[in-house]
């Protein structure tokens, strides 16, 4: 049977550290209530002139050397982002030509904190069907641009890093296993930037209303993801005839350790077979997930065999999980 499989990954997130102390000295907070309500401690923040695409060359050249492959090697990039260097050329194109990738094909997927898995679903696709051998599939975020550090809210989630990995052609019962992939543009208002679009591009009047921060409706949010979350991961237990006592290691996108715990809490699983990152990264939307994976890899948590479940909720509304085989 024919797989695509991950083959090796990276992260990288920038040197800034941005403490819950160093947000009390900013907005009205204070570090146990971030602790509380989210989970996070510090989050890395890009320093001035860095980049989206200096994070995921960074991650990029870290999963390529993990693989064993070299850029030359590669048939496509997909990149998971909501803030690309600019609105054109796309992030893929930009890393493209910063790894000198020259035979690669590459575009972004649009898909919030799903970004990942989406990309993830769409090279297992190109594999699959003989398209493509090898995929690098990369999530990175530079969030702190478009985070509104008056809106005591939100500001305190957000943060900056890149992962990747890179997917190969495989002929074995190991590799990823399905994807599943959801949204519902009914709820896109729950969680959006308002600004910066062919809606409302930017003007004097949309920078002094805010409009280019993300904007965040809270509770609801926390309401539809742990429902959504719960349907989505039960669709991939079912759908590989599993059960949530065969998996080994839960990679959940890192939102919010609340929704973590309630996910790991339905599954009836235990916290340590959970990667969290959460408290020291916070949110980095479509970068979250590779990075947790990359750090489970790293420190030897993934091992040959495992029955990994990945799962994710972001903007869009957008929603998904895979379940992969090391």
């Amino acid at each position: 049977m024919i797989h695509s499989r991950i083959i090796g990954t990276g992260s990288f997130v920038p040197k800034k550290v941005l403490t819950n102390h160093d947000l009390e000295k900013m907005v009205e907070t204070s570090h146990d209530w971030i602790v509380e309500r989210t989970g996070i401690h510090e989050r890395r923040i890009c320093e001035k002139g860095q980049t989206t695409s200096d994070l995921a060359y960074e991650a990029s050249v870290r999963a390529l050397k993990a693989a064993g492959v070299s850029a030359q090697d590669l048939d496509l990039i997909i990149v998971g982002t909501l803030t690309p260097d600019s609105a054109m050329p796309s992030l893929g194109c930009v890393l493209q030509a910063k790894l000198h990738a020259k035979k690669a094909a590459a575009f972004d997927i649009y898909a919030a904190c799903s970004g990942f898995l989406y990309g993830l679903s769409i090279a297992d696709g190109f594999i699959r069907s003989g398209m493509h051998h090898t995929i690098l599939v990369v999530g990175a975020e530079a969030l702190s641009r478009y985070t509104d550090y008056e809106d005591r809210t939100t500001c305190v989630l957000w943060g900056d890093g890149a992962g990747a990995a890179v997917v190969q052609r495989h002929a074995g019962k190991r590799g990823i296993l399905s994807t599943h992939l959801h949204s519902d543009g009914s709820y896109g208002d729950v969680l959006h930037i308002p600004g910066g679009g062919a809606s409302h591009p930017a003007t004097h009047d949309t920078v002094d209303k805010r409009m280019h921060y993300i904007k965040m409706k809270g509770n609801e949010t926390f309401k539809i993801a742990v429902r959504a979350l719960e349907d989505v991961v039960q669709e991939a237990l079912d759908h590989n005839k599993v059960k949530a006592e065969d998996i080994d290691l839960l990679v959940p996108h890192q939102a919010n350790l609340r929704i973590i715990q309630a996910m790991a809490k339905r599954l009836n699983m235990p916290m340590e077979k959970v990667v969290l990152t959460i408290n020291k990264y916070g949110n980095t939307s479509a970068a979250s997930i590779p990075m947790a994976l990359d750090e489970a890899v790293r420190d030897g948590r993934v091992k040959e065999n495992m029955l990994l479940l990945l799962e994710a909720f972001g903007g869009g509304l957008t929603w998904a999980s895979a379940l992969i085989r090391w």
